[in-house]
């Protein structure tokens, strides 16, 4: 018997990834699994792919249901987890999937989320620099937002190492609709989606603050492109160079970022990211370029927005907090085609 692991939310997007990757897991055991609308429900009705735990049946999302578990993953709409946290007793880890207990700045959560500021928690992603053992200490830990780890990635280390200013920072992050969730919205409607690009809260998307406070960037331009796939994302990040900064400069910060890293992935040059190439995987693949008639350095990144975006950094982040190896029920391996 592994740890026991409890799922709220799981009958979403998010929650259902969640499970196909514990449900694998050499060392969690999957005791308890919660939802709202669809409680009452065997799992195997809602996600038919999750054969392995298809028994098992949604209970309604109440402390009393997570209780008992080692580690209790929280994928739950904004607003929603905060509450339940606090009810839930401390030998209880939890990682939150949400946007609850991400943001250290009140008057910015207020300004992009409204609603009680919650309790920011230690931040979920263990490639910035100490994260790591911050996570692995940790028994609360908030997990990132999608389009914030891609963006997060390509630009922290270019900062860090003084290669681009933080300012005028322009973010293009086109994603997949499975990052919009499960509920019915008449615009993600197959017939709406398909053949069709649009962009979504343009100027006040909730990703800008935290991507802010985590990659240093002071002033950040961010338009969010819906793409008809069902997962995935590609972002494009333009920054102005310091001074003379040359593109090898800012090959060599990302490559000293992660070369030891087991799911960031610097492609050789010449190479873009394909977010086909991450799907189904945690990975996340960057290239660096200099545009030729602007100078800025231009960075994509590729994650897969249920992976590296939500559900695999939460196992990562678990692994972490449990003393596990870091790398354990996740791949870096992408399905594709």
């Amino acid at each position: 018997m592994g740890l026991r692991v409890a799922v709220a939310g799981a009958s979403g997007y998010a929650g259902g990834e969640l499970l196909r990757l514990l449900a694998a897991h050499p060392d969690f055991d999957v005791v308890a699994v919660t939802a709202h609308g669809n409680a009452g429900q065997l799992l195997g009705a809602v996600h038919p792919g999750l054969r392995s735990l298809a028994g098992l049946e949604l209970a309604p999302t109440r402390p009393e249901a997570l209780a008992e578990a080692d580690v209790a993953f929280l994928a739950l709409p904004h607003g929603a987890a905060a509450p339940l946290a606090e009810l839930l007793p401390g030998s209880v880890k939890v990682v939150d999937l949400g946007s609850d207990h991400r943001l250290e700045d009140a008057a910015a959560h207020e300004r992009y989320y409204g609603g009680t500021h919650a309790q920011p928690w230690v931040y979920g992603l263990p490639e910035l620099p100490g994260q790591r053992a911050a996570i692995a200490r940790a028994d609360r830990v908030a997990n990132t937002g999608c389009h914030a780890v891609a963006a997060i990635l390509a630009i922290r280390p270019l900062l860090d190492a003084g290669v681009a200013e933080p300012d005028d920072v322009v973010l293009t992050s086109a994603s997949g609709t499975s990052g919009a969730g499960r509920a019915a919205a008449a615009h993600l409607l197959a017939s709406e989606v398909m053949g069709d690009l649009s962009a979504y809260k343009v100027g006040a998307h909730r990703h800008v603050p935290e991507i802010k406070q985590a990659s240093g960037t002071t002033s950040l331009t961010m338009t969010p492109i819906l793409v008809p796939m069902p997962r995935g994302i590609l972002a494009s990040v333009a920054l102005r160079p310091v001074g003379a900064a040359s593109l090898d400069a800012a090959r060599a910060a990302l490559d000293a970022a992660y070369a030891s890293e087991p799911f960031v992935h610097l492609l050789p040059a010449g190479q873009q990211p394909h977010s086909a190439a991450t799907s189904g995987s945690n990975s996340a693949q960057l290239q660096v370029q200099l545009d030729l008639d602007s100078g800025r350095l231009v960075v994509t990144c590729a994650i897969d927005n249920l992976g590296k975006g939500a559900a695999g950094q939460a196992v990562q982040n678990a692994n972490l907090m449990c003393g596990l190896p870091e790398t354990a029920g996740l791949t870096a391996d992408g399905v594709a085609p």
